[in-house]
């Protein structure tokens, strides 16, 4: 039996809608289906994450919603546009920094990148906006260093704040913190809240760390083991703001946490029927 929590939001039209989505790998007997049916909403100014078993396709789903990846059925809408190829003011931040960056060129010149393709902007306004960005996440002071010369976690940010420079209204999120340590990661955490509440942007967040998912989003979106659907949308209806102490110590944030993790199991078990 499918646990399924449907939120209505009557008041708001979806940032990104996603109906019916769907990827096949190949043809013929080589074909290997790994969406199947994917439907769900994201709305204004919502946090949301997407957690489901190993393998079942959340970084070729996130891929498909970008525009990165072709789909073989369904649709995806950011606002009114349907994405067919990367569309503007979505943005992208993957999990591997490490590739995203270019180390030869300063932090500055990596996130000045994807502002060179809005052609009304000066060297003088690409510069502010590189440098705006590069204080939201905490790295003032850094703009004229290599990105080799940071951290981990600081290289992340990079990546971050050249996504938040392009002013999207949707920032999508592949693992963002998985390759760091497990202090940074909690920093990190709390800089999606700050960004959010900054820059106005609706967030979409692929992670398999289901605390993260809770701590992060305002529901969560709960996978089906491949071929993938959506199994459930959970409601995360805790307070903001919210603290890596504080909040992850309440007796609600246990409970959700288990419910997802339930959820996810008997998924990656029993497939659709989860």
């Amino acid at each position: 039996m499918t646990e399924t929590t449907v939120i209505t939001r009557q008041s708001a039209d979806p940032a990104l809608s996603v109906r019916g989505l769907a990827k096949t790998y190949g043809t013929g007997e080589n074909a290997r289906v790994v969406l199947a049916d994917v439907t769900f909403d994201v709305f204004s100014r919502e946090t949301v994450c997407i957690v489901g078993p190993s393998g079942a396709g959340k970084t070729t789903l996130l891929r498909c919603l970008a525009g990165l990846l072709p789909r073989t059925a369904g649709t995806v809408m950011l606002g009114s546009t349907e994405v067919v190829s990367p569309p503007e003011r979505l943005a992208v931040v993957f999990q591997d920094y490490s590739r995203s960056l270019m180390p030869w060129t300063t932090v500055r010149a990596n996130v000045d990148l994807p502002l060179r393709k809005i052609k009304e902007l000066s060297k003088a306004d690409r510069c502010r906006r590189a440098n705006d960005a590069l204080a939201s996440v905490g790295l003032e002071g850094c703009e004229d260093l290599h990105p080799w010369q940071l951290s981990g976690g600081m290289q992340q940010r990079v990546a971050i704040a050249r996504a938040l420079a392009y002013e999207p209204s949707v920032l999508l999120m592949d693992e963002p913190f998985a390759s760091v340590d497990a202090q940074t990661r909690a920093d990190l955490e709390d800089l999606t809240h700050t960004i959010k509440a900054r820059y106005d942007v609706t967030i979409l967040v692929v992670t398999h760390d289901i605390e993260e998912s809770v701590y992060l989003s305002d529901r969560v979106i709960v996978l089906s083991g491949s071929p993938t659907g959506v199994t459930s949308i959970v409601p995360i209806g805790l307070n903001y703001p919210r603290d890596q102490v504080t909040t992850k110590s309440m007796a609600e944030f246990a409970e959700l946490r288990a419910n997802i993790l339930g959820m996810v199991r008997r998924s990656a078990t029993t497939g659709d029927e989860a």
